[in-house]
């Protein structure tokens, strides 16, 4: 009877439109959740600390008043966003085994983690536009990149991220989801999700090549013609100290964008076009994708970034 019963439970989740997902930690190490649990748990520690930190000396110390710092405590609030959003299934599922989470809940911690990393790759195009000006331009600076500029700049980055989130978001509540629903990752990602559909996801599809297009395809290039034109700039300078000064300080900038797209980009390809790949490797991908950009960034811009690493210690002997 209860083989039937356990029968009857699983046709009806196969034909449900609103079945609970299976989260999944690191495969293979089942029986060491408990020992991956304590690496992982100190990587959420320097993430949530070190982007607190950045943004407490941001927000208190006069000093930090220019726009690049107000476009780094907008890189720490999307790290910090990013970590948040998936902590607790993380977490969950290597300390209490609980990897069971309902659609509903899938789609609200898409819609964070997205919309976080969908944050995070305009405010590293702004930061891109920040240096270009700075070097390019630094006479006007001031003038180009005020305030209220900053302010709007900041809006129209939520505003798209809610304009391509939610409309990719909402077309997952008619589909139908009639396989065994097990994600690869210890998160609820979209491209993971909507491959499990069983009805037609060509909308899904187009909506996601949308958001793609407008995020990454425009983010990226707009990166790189701002390092193009820094670049002919820096060498017009006539001195090789001039032109290293000049470099170093677009140097945690680069870090910041090669940590942040080489994992994100890797983890899409994988889910595109790496089926017959290891479930690990996936899993490594996607904890790359997660931890990376949280954890390193503030301690790139803590070591390269001279006035941050400054604010830093003297709120230490401060404090």
């Amino acid at each position: 009877m209860l083989q039937i019963q356990n029968n009857i439970d699983i046709l009806r989740n196969m034909t449900s439109k609103f079945p609970t997902f299976l989260l999944t930690g690191i495969p293979g190490l089942e029986s060491a959740r408990a020992w991956i649990s304590i690496p992982l748990c100190c990587l959420y520690a320097i993430a949530l600390s070190g982007n607190s930190m950045i943004l407490f000396v941001i927000i208190t110390q006069q000093t930090l008043r220019e726009p690049m710092y107000y476009f780094l405590s907008m890189l720490s609030a999307a790290d910090l966003g990013l970590t948040v959003s998936t902590m607790s299934t993380t977490l969950g599922i290597l300390w209490f085994d609980a990897s069971e989470i309902s659609l509903d809940t899938c789609i609200v911690q898409m819609f964070f983690l997205h919309g976080f990393t969908f944050i995070e790759s305009g405010v590293l195009v702004a930061m891109a536009f920040d240096r270009y000006i700075a070097i390019c331009d630094p006479l006007r600076y001031t003038t180009i990149l005020t305030n209220s500029r900053i302010t709007q700049m900041g809006l129209l980055m939520i505003i798209r991220t809610v304009v391509l989130i939610v409309p990719l978001l909402l077309l997952l509540k008619p589909v139908d989801f009639c396989r065994v629903n097990v994600l690869s990752h210890s998160y609820c990602y979209h491209p993971d999700v909507i491959k499990l559909a069983c009805s037609d996801t060509q909308v899904n599809n187009i909506w996601g090549l949308i958001n793609l297009i407008l995020t990454t395809g425009v983010d990226t290039p707009c990166i790189f013609l701002s390092y193009i034109l820094i670049i002919f700039s820096v060498l017009n300078i006539v001195s090789p100290e001039e032109r290293h000064k000049v470099f170093s300080t677009c140097v945690s900038h680069i870090g910041a964008v090669t940590i942040f797209y080489i994992p994100m980009m890797s983890l899409s390809l994988v889910h595109r076009y790496g089926r017959t790949a290891p479930k690990v490797v996936r899993s490594m991908m996607a904890n790359m994708y997660l931890h990376l950009p949280p954890v390193l960034n503030p301690i790139i811009y803590s070591i390269k970034t001279k006035q941050i690493r400054k604010a830093i210690f003297s709120l230490l002997l401060t404090k």
